[in-house]
């Protein structure tokens, strides 16, 4: 999708990038310990096309918390995991030494908090750098397919963008993926893209980051 050019784009990236250090700061104070989030890539890609990435990269049976944001762009966001992963996610944030049986109990609360903590820090960091504010909303966990998750109820102006990213996290040596998505419908992008102009104007020229330590 050829709507936002290259200098928009880089810009997004090194946003994203940023808007993650400060998501891997939080969980880095959540978990107690060093947080690596890696984000290789940023796409912007249609909603069948993001279904179509998770569908071939993952398995059918995923986990995802989900929040909608507003502000001058609005949308939802998702944090999805590989149903697989979700436990090793769970394991490593309440320090790995519990039963399964008492991870599985904990898992919905976990993952919500979880969830929360990187959406959020994501979101308004990069909101931050825009300046410009976002409202969040409680935090929801889904299940099923990609179908599933990207097919819920949209906008009036319909959902036609999702923001995609794909992120690795390591704790504890344990090899957690997942991904990013924000689904924006055309106005916000459009909202975002005269957003990034102005950031752009501002910083004068970006550097674009591929790993955040922290």
């Amino acid at each position: 999708m050829s709507v936002l050019n290259d200098l928009e784009l880089d810009a997004l990236t090194e946003l994203v990038n940023i808007g993650v250090s400060g998501a891997a700061a939080s969980l880095r104070e959540m978990v107690g310990e060093q947080v690596l989030l890696s984000v290789p890539n940023v796409a912007l890609v249609s909603r069948d096309q993001a279904v179509k990435i998770l569908g071939e990269r993952e398995s059918k049976k995923l986990v995802a918390v989900h929040q909608l944001f507003e502000g001058d762009i609005k949308g939802r966001a998702l944090l999805i995991f590989p149903e697989t992963k979700s436990l090793e996610l769970v394991r490593a944030v309440t320090g790995g030494e519990l039963p399964l049986e008492d991870i599985i109990e904990l898992e919905q609360e976990a993952l919500a908090e979880t969830g929360n903590v990187i959406l959020n820090g994501c979101l308004a960091t990069m909101a931050n750098m825009l300046q410009r504010s976002l409202k969040m909303s409680l935090p929801e966990i889904l299940r099923g397919e990609s179908e599933q998750l990207f097919g819920l109820q949209s906008s009036a102006d319909g959902e036609d963008v999702v923001l995609f990213l794909y992120i690795n996290f390591a704790m504890r040596k344990r090899d957690i993926r997942g991904y990013i998505a924000m689904l924006m419908d055309m106005p916000s992008l459009t909202a975002l893209k005269t957003l990034l102009g102005e950031l752009i104007e501002r910083a004068g020229g970006l550097e674009t980051r591929t790993d955040v330590r922290t």
